[in-house]
């Protein structure tokens, strides 16, 4: 009968020890799929900094080209300056034709003064032109620098999965049997057992721990869980223990002398705050539930 219980205890074992690498793998898969997620945006978001940045090249060098323009049309309203002057010195004009040079200087004074306009305005634009191009520079650092961090993130995620795989399989794990919750209330502080839940002030969890002589004088530390009818876990005085994102109800130490040995431990809690249903006891060492029984309250 001993051979047949042993059994059965070996195939939940490695039962749990299956269900413990799947969730694993399957919150690397999801944390992998975020990673690749952003990622991608990132790399969308680069895509687009390049496409504006090489438009912003097209409108520089159109707008050089209207500048040498502009150029142009300054130096031939000098030319032409300089040829009234050398007009005048050389005729011996009349009023009319001085009313007629004034005339002309006057409209290329005007043009002058359009081409000064717009040779400033392509000044303006070619400076926001070259901010918007540094500001689009350290756009693309910033994206560079947090693709790196998500890769270097995403690398030391799987040495950490990779880590905790090995760790399971390497891992002497306590063997537990027998785990049991119940009930108490305090009668002059003293706990009478009972299975009335508006009345319960503790409850209490149990589990013998199978005699292994390797694991003789070695310090360990199992968490018990307890669980409500909603599968929420029950607080110890309000107050829970957290691991690595798991929460536990009491942290149990203790120095395992190798033999089979019984542990169990009390959570307190209001009185009248527990409802009747099926509770559950958890036991775990280390992020690995080790045993687990379900009590009734009523």
């Amino acid at each position: 009968m001993d051979s047949q219980d042993n059994k059965i205890n070996y195939k939940v074992i490695l039962a749990a020890l299956a269900a413990v690498v799947l969730g694993i793998l399957i919150a690397f898969y999801y944390s992998y799929a975020q990673s690749k997620t952003q990622i991608n945006y990132l790399e969308q978001e680069k895509d687009l900094l390049v496409k504006d940045l090489t438009i912003m090249k097209a409108d520089v060098d159109r707008l050089s080209a209207l500048n040498e323009v502009n150029e142009i049309e300054l130096q031939d309203s000098k030319y032409r300056v300089q040829q009234l002057i050398d007009s005048v010195g050389r005729l011996n004009f009349t009023v009319e034709k001085l009313r007629e040079f004034k005339t002309e200087l006057r409209r290329l004074e005007s043009k002058n003064d359009s081409l000064k306009l717009k040779n400033n305005f392509l000044k303006y634009n070619s400076m926001l032109i070259g901010e918007k191009y540094e500001e689009s520079r350290r756009q693309i650092e910033i994206l560079r620098g947090k693709s790196n961090s998500l890769a270097e993130a995403e690398a030391l995620q799987r040495k950490k999965i990779l880590e905790l795989n090995n760790e399971l399989k390497t891992k002497n794990y306590l063997k537990l049997q027998n785990a049991t919750g119940s009930g108490f209330r305090l009668r002059s502080e003293k706990p009478i057992k009972t299975n009335k839940a508006s009345i319960i002030e503790k409850l209490r969890g149990c589990v013998t721990i199978v005699a292994n002589p390797e694991d003789e004088n070695k310090d360990k530390v199992l968490y018990f869980q307890f669980l409500d009818p909603n599968k929420q876990v029950i607080e110890d005085n309000a107050n829970t223990i957290n691991v690595n994102g798991n929460v536990y109800s009491k942290r149990v130490e203790f120095i395992f002398n190798g033999k089979e040995t019984p542990v169990c431990d009390f959570i307190s809690i209001p009185e009248g705050s527990l409802q009747p249903g099926i509770y559950t006891i958890n036991v775990f060492e280390d992020e690995r539930l080790l045993s687990s029984a379900e009590f009734q309250l009523k």
